[in-house]
């Protein structure tokens, strides 16, 4: 397998952190997505940030993170803690970067339409990059290297909306020439696969899908090839999956499809990455989260883990996937192995702020879409934004999630930095410091912060000192805990429904729980593979427009709120 990986980034940092004197039932670190990086904004206007299509490898006792239009590269020991190297050695405004290690040297390729060349180093922590070859046989978009056990390469590439994904053998002995000609391997089927229909909802049948970012990864003797499509710019952004016997093809596809899928939630779209094993063996997926308000390019990174089952099906869990999430430091099996059980509290709670540009609310901070955010009519130092979780709750973590409003802000440079602090309060009147950010040096858009010691507390306030550019603005301003009441009621009457004229689509229907703040639909192809999952806050029906119509469906749904999850073991089919 490709040891690519790409992680995340998350900031521990607890300085003058003043909260109640018991600790943390889960003593393991964990992370929340978006990754918590510095993300650079893009050197053309509108003034965004961006990052996409990444790569992630372990290389001389560490991870190496390359992603597109970054400027750089990052890398970490623990996939939660990133360093930044600015390079000019290499193209880093050339989209989706694949890197290989040959012979204790990393060699890179980027996407290009005229000339693509292949750089390499043996010491990437420099950021120092010679020329391997200097001119593929081919131009080459969206690349991705793959080195087989019997030590032959391969790359593949492809990114159109009416031309298919290639690969071809490679001699990496011989300047990377190509060893017989490309041959095509995978064409876009939206007809039948529901989930490389474009649109948020996959609902834009007229429109061709973007079949891009393949990569290929083997296990027991099978090859894996995952692909994005149908848009990086569509929360329904996926990885669907074919599978072959040989590195070539003939390619088939994969009964669970698309095999990583986050179309709901905080943070929408994961497709567009790469796979990559942990040091302790654990898979994970890397891909492409979705903003694309400013720009279509707006994007972010996640991270999310995978699994071969019993059958080998590769599969990716998204379910809960921006939530808190565990970083294992051992081999772990499941959900259940990463899930600490913290739930958000602020969802939807009253916000009360310093001030507001006017087409911008407060109520944009907690309404759980990094689409949407709040944005105060000021910079300044005192401008704020306070959360009333309604209840005392016991708070984990938190994460901020920074939004850029009125920034002129091109390209990384140097300097930029947001400093805050974040206080607690039971009564609202008397307040102490949770989180001091005063002292904070760089400009993380989504620092995730786990409490050394959790705290029980009803109000949260985080106080702005300096911003990068523009407007103190938060899309997102996310409490992680546990309520003291009861967990919601259990979902009766599920149905599901199949459009018989268009087996794409399903319906879905079922009672209100009691309490429930929202629920997750489990779904797949048998009924002990219910890989899928698909969030719903407040409503009691949801069409999903992704399926094959080769297959039938089977569907299961349990309930959330403050307070923890119930689950439901009955099982509905479409047939």
């Amino acid at each position: 397998m490709r040891n690519l990986s790409f992680i995340l980034g998350l900031s521990l940092m607890m300085s003058n952190c003043q909260v109640t004197t018991e600790s943390v039932e889960n003593k393991e670190k964990t992370f929340c997505n978006p990754i918590d990086i510095n993300y650079r904004f893009s050197v053309e206007d509108p003034s965004r940030r961006e990052a996409a299509d990444p790569t992630v490898m372990w290389f001389r006792d560490r991870y190496f993170l390359f992603a597109s239009k970054s400027g750089g590269y990052w890398h970490s020991k623990d996939l939660l803690s990133w360093t930044f190297v600015e390079t000019n050695g290499i193209p880093t405004e050339e989209y989706a970067p694949t890197t290989i290690v040959l012979n204790d040297t990393i060699y890179f390729l980027a996407s290009s339409n005229d000339q693509s060349t292949i750089y390499k180093s043996g010491d990437p922590l420099s950021g120092e990059w010679d020329i391997a070859v200097e001119k593929l046989g081919i131009p080459v978009w969206d690349p991705a290297f793959f080195l087989d056990d019997d030590n032959r390469l391969y790359l593949y590439w492809g990114c159109s909306d009416s031309n298919p994904l290639y690969g071809v053998e490679v001699d990496h002995n011989n300047n990377f020439s190509f060893i017989g000609g490309p041959k095509e391997l995978v064409h876009a089927n939206p007809g039948e696969h529901g989930w490389e229909v474009p649109g948020d909802y996959n609902r834009l049948t007229d429109r061709n899908p973007w079949i891009e970012g393949a990569w290929v990864t083997k296990r027991n003797g099978k090859y894996y090839l995952q692909y994005a499509g149908p848009g990086t710019e569509f929360k329904s952004y996926a990885d669907g999956m074919y599978v072959s016997d040989n590195p070539l093809g003939p390619f088939t596809v994969q009964s669970h499809n698309p095999f990583v899928y986050k179309p709901e939630g905080f943070a929408s779209g994961a497709g567009h990455g790469s796979l990559f094993a942990d040091q302790y063996g654990n898979v994970w997926h890397t891909g492409t989260i979705t903003i694309s308000q400013k720009h279509m390019f707006e994007r972010r990174l996640g991270f999310y883990p995978a699994f071969y089952d019993a059958d080998g099906t590769l599969y990716s869990i998204t379910k809960y996937a921006d939530y808190p999430l565990i970083m294992p430091t051992r081999r772990v099996n499941g959900f259940d192995d990463i899930f600490p059980g913290w739930m958000l509290l602020s969802y939807r709670k009253t916000v009360e702020v310093s001030s507001s540009v006017d087409s911008l609310s407060a109520d944009n901070i907690a309404d759980e879409d990094i689409r949407t955010y709040w944005a105060a009519q000021t910079g300044n130092t005192g401008e704020y934004a306070m959360i009333d979780l309604g209840d005392n709750y016991d708070v984990y973590a938190l994460q901020v999630n920074f939004a850029e409003h009125g920034t002129r802000i091109l390209g990384r440079q140097a300097d930029l930095r947001y400093r805050y602090t974040i206080e607690e309060s039971v009564d609202g009147i008397n307040w102490k410091v949770l989180i001091d950010q005063s002292e904070n040096d760089n400009d993380n858009t989504h620092p995730y912060f786990q409490l050394e010691k959790k705290t029980s507390c009803r109000y949260l306030k985080i106080t702005n000192i300096e911003v990068p550019d523009g407007s103190f603005a938060i899309s997102g301003f996310r409490v992680f805990g546990k309520g003291q009441d009861e967990k919601p009621g259990q979902v009766e009457q599920l149905t599901a429904k199949r459009n018989a004229d268009d087996r794409r689509s399903v319906t879905l229907s079922w009672a209100k729980a009691d309490s429930a703040t929202g629920y997750t639909v489990s779904f797949g192809s048998h009924p002990d593979k219910l890989y899928h999952s698909y969030m719903v806050y407040a409503d009691t029906t949801v069409t999903i427009n992704i399926l094959d119509i080769n297959q039938k469906y089977y569907f299961t749904i349990e309930s959330f709120n403050e307070n923890g999850i119930t689950q439901n073991e009955k099982v509905v089919v479409a047939e």
